[in-house]
């Protein structure tokens, strides 16, 4: 193994009901486990989203309303999927602006509170599209020279995401082995939430990447128009934007 691991990495895919990350719902889970004695385990759990899978989305992934009906909720398995994760860093596929805030998405729509701060995200597409810029299937031909059988089903793209990101750290000198500087290395720019609404300027103060205070400082606008926060809050934005929103929104006030 290429990668040199001081923690758990997991690897994880999800196929969902579509690619909006404050309404769709993941259909398929799967996490591959990577320690840093090499050993692995990996699983996958099938998810009834409680709304109808688009037709147009089952042809991708190849999963009906039929194959979930009796699948447990995300509810239902989200303290199994926070045990696994528990103690690791993240990685995937299109992890950093898909995976990972639709994940934090469910998990805190059923209560479990997902702090970001707790890991250290690497994203082998970002590695990919900054050296070869391809999708998974291109990737896993370039780097592992096979064929990537089922892709979009979660377990064969996790597995793929895998063996491509220890692939590329092999091939490349300048690439770190470490999930520390990797992760740097994976992140095109710095935002305080996942979806990106919340940038930050060059003293590091959160501001808004979007609408009339694009630009601004969170805090000093929280402080001038009292209503903004509250349009916010009411507005159709990730659940995780909304938790970054309140935090500032709390220290604001002091």
């Amino acid at each position: 193994m290429n990668l040199k691991l001081h923690k758990p990495l997991c690897i994880f895919d999800l196929e969902t009901t579509g690619t909006n990350i404050g309404r769709d719902r993941i259909v398929e889970i799967c996490i591959l486990k990577v320690n840093p004695d090499s050993s692995r385990e990996s699983k996958t759990w099938r998810v009834n989203p409680e709304m109808p899978i688009p037709k147009e989305c089952s042809e991708i992934h190849g999963i009906y309303d039929e194959d979930i009906k009796d699948a447990p909720t995300f509810k239902e398995i989200a303290p199994k999927i926070m045990e696994m994760l528990a103690g690791s860093d993240l990685g995937g596929f299109n992890s950093n602006r898909f995976d990972v805030p639709l994940l934090a998405e469910e998990l805190l729509r059923v209560g479990i509170d997902f702090d970001l701060s707790k890991f250290r995200l690497v994203d082998a597409q970002t590695i990919f599209h900054k050296k070869e810029p391809r999708n998974l299937s291109a990737a896993y031909q370039f780097y592992c020279g096979k064929t990537l059988e089922n892709a979009h089903s979660a377990e064969a793209d996790v597995m793929a995401t895998f063996e491509v990101l220890d692939a590329q750290v092999g091939k490349y000198d300048d690439i770190p082995n470490e999930i520390g500087p990797l992760s740097e290395f994976t992140f095109h720019n710095k935002h305080a939430d996942l979806a990106g609404f919340i940038g930050y300027n060059e003293k590091l103060e959160e501001v808004f990447n979007f609408g009339k205070y694009k630009g601004q400082c969170v805090k000093v606008i929280f402080q001038k128009d009292l209503g903004y926060y509250g349009w916010l809050q009411n507005a159709e934005f990730p659940l995780y934007t909304k938790k970054v929103f309140t935090k500032i929104q709390l220290s604001s006030r002091f």
